[in-house]
């Protein structure tokens, strides 16, 4: 095996043309100054809601760079640009919760089995990633929750009792959800595509979680559809992903975790101050690293009953996943272990894996302008502190200009 190394710029851009890799040290440098950030998220959604014609400017500059095109068929010039490197993809409609109701629901979950069906004709597409709040209203999940809280008895005892505090409306409204979710995951099982639960605010997580399991222990035998989405940022995670492996175990499934470490961090702790309980994410980013790596490493201890996606910007978990699979004797391309980054991220991990001849994807979002909005004001703020994520990636990009004299 040889050694990975995240320095080489020339892998990392190979795909980018000169025009591109340009561009993208324009936005870098754009996103490194947090006022302008400040008034870009505040302006954009009011411009497009207001009809100003400003998508222009955003499909050329912070769209092409994190989004792969307003339609699925817009996906495939990018899919195949990335397949020429051996990195595949993630597709994920943009599509935001909200109190939209059935129809709109409705609508939402045809348009992710439409994915799963494009997904299947693709040789480069194996997973594809839902939103429960793109086909589940906000506010039911938010009271399953609260009725589910606590941490008395198991998840699953603490849902089942749970549903006799919902009325038999919410109730109906509950198994229409369930409805939609199973259709989801059969179509996946069917074309044999991934599905990855994305993660959700913690007050409302515990019906995904177990609308996640129960799909899970349906169709994760003998193979693996269904994923969950774990923010290791919260206090609780790792505990929970020994006691869903444990699940896995005693009900017979391959337990699906895509590991994250969390996007929602002053939502989070905002809401805890406001309503007076205590914060669940973790104080500081060493204890969520920390959290972070054992749970790759209890992935990886449980490789035959865990199918693990490590979905994660840090160099030093990404290397740390391939030194386990090495002391391990395991292959880089085990088939129960996955690499992940953002599309317009991180491509010196990603492409470097994929050179190395790990199994790594980049997630790839597509939707209307309007539509994945709020995801790019998102990909922004994270962007604007040049000491972290941003002052990386623009010293790569400069790296990799200089070597090509541009």
């Amino acid at each position: 095996m040889q050694n990975i190394s995240f320095e080489n710029t020339q892998n990392a851009f190979e795909y980018k043309s000169d025009k591109g890799l340009k561009r993208a040290d324009f936005l870098f440098s754009s996103m490194g100054h947090p006022w302008l950030v400040k008034i870009g998220t505040k302006i954009t959604p009011w411009a497009i809601r207001s009809g100003i014609p400003v998508k222009g400017i955003i499909r050329n500059t912070i769209f092409s760079q994190f989004v792969g095109g307003e339609t699925l068929e817009q996906t495939a010039s990018v899919v195949k640009k990335l397949g020429e490197y051996h990195v595949q993809v993630i597709l994920d409609y943009g599509v935001e919760g909200g109190e939209k109701g059935d129809p709109v629901f409705d609508h939402a979950c045809d348009e992710f089995i439409r994915v799963i069906q494009y997904a299947s004709t693709q040789p480069n597409i194996p997973f594809m990633s839902v939103k429960v709040t793109g086909f589940a209203r906000f506010d039911l999940l938010a009271k399953l929750d609260q009725s589910v809280g606590g941490h008395e008895g198991s998840l699953m005892k603490r849902y089942n009792k749970a549903l006799d505090a919902l009325s038999e409306e919410e109730k109906k409204e509950w198994q229409r959800v369930q409805d939609r979710m199973l259709r989801i995951c059969n179509t996946a099982s069917e074309k044999n595509v991934g599905v990855l639960v994305d993660a959700e605010d913690s007050w409302i997580q515990d019906p995904v979680d177990v609308i996640t399991i129960l799909m899970m222990e349906q169709f994760n035998k003998g193979k693996v559809v269904v994923y969950n989405t774990l923010q290791l940022y919260r206090t609780d995670r790792l505990q929970f992903l020994r006691d869903s492996l444990e699940a896995a175990q005693m009900r017979n499934f391959v337990l699906g975790s895509k590991l994250v470490r969390g996007a929602y961090m002053e939502k989070e702790r905002k809401r805890a101050l406001e309503q007076s309980y205590p914060s669940p994410i973790h104080p500081d980013k060493e204890a969520t690293d920390r959290d972070y790596n054992e749970g790759i490493n209890i992935c990886v201890e449980n490789i035959d009953r865990t199918a693990l996606i490590v979905a994660s910007h840090n160099e030093y978990s990404n290397l740390y996943t391939t030194e386990l699979l090495k002391e391990r004797g395991l292959p880089l391309n085990h088939p129960h272990i996955h690499f992940s980054q953002l599309y317009g991220m991180s491509d010196n991990i990603t492409f470097n894996l994929a050179k190395a001849g790990c199994s790594v994807s980049k997630y790839l979002p597509f939707g209307p302008i309007g539509d994945v909005v709020p995801y790019l004001m998102r990909r922004a703020e994270e962007n604007t502190s040049m000491s972290g994520q941003t002052g990386r990636e623009l010293a790569l990009i400069r790296k990799e200009r200089k070597r090509r004299g541009i």
